[in-house]
């Protein structure tokens, strides 16, 4: 699906401050703003434009330790895994992976006996046959997002 150049300015405008209103993202981006407000309907229809989050600094609220947690499963139980970590509230991240791993989800937590719980409970499971748990010493970028690119 190609998106107009209004919708990419529309969507990097949002990125920006995604509590924007409709009368300021019409007037920075020269529209009405009816048509604002169309093209946001519809890129919400789409699916494009999923809703309207704030940014959390994990970091800042004791969650300051993060781990990478890799996971070889048995593969019948791969979506009962990735259901179990998805429901868990500390996972930010669930992915199934090409490679030595079938799972690699990331976690944040208060601390690393939290990690250390939560991760052993995880590993009572007969299905997980292997597991690899990285803690991060350095969050270079995280949770970034990109702008999309405007043709001229």
């Amino acid at each position: 699906m190609t998106y107009e150049n209004l919708d990419a300015k529309l969507i990097n405008a949002l990125l920006g401050d995604g509590r924007a209103s409709l009368r300021s993202l019409a007037e920075e981006l020269d529209v009405s703003v009816t048509t604002i407000s169309n093209h946001l309907r519809d890129l919400e229809a789409e699916g494009v434009v999923e809703g309207y989050t704030p940014v959390v600094n994990y970091d800042a609220l004791g969650y300051d330790v993060t781990a990478v947690i890799q996971l070889k499963v048995e593969g019948s139980a791969l979506p009962d895994i990735t259901d179990r970590l998805q429901e868990q509230k500390q996972m930010i991240s669930v992915y199934e992976v090409t490679g030595d791993y079938d799972v690699i989800a990331i976690g944040k937590f208060r601390d690393t006996d939290g990690m250390n719980k939560q991760i052993k409970e995880l590993l009572t499971d007969v299905d997980i046959r292997e597991s690899n748990t990285s803690v991060v010493l350095n969050s270079v970028v995280e949770n970034q997002q990109f702008e999309l690119d405007i043709n001229r």
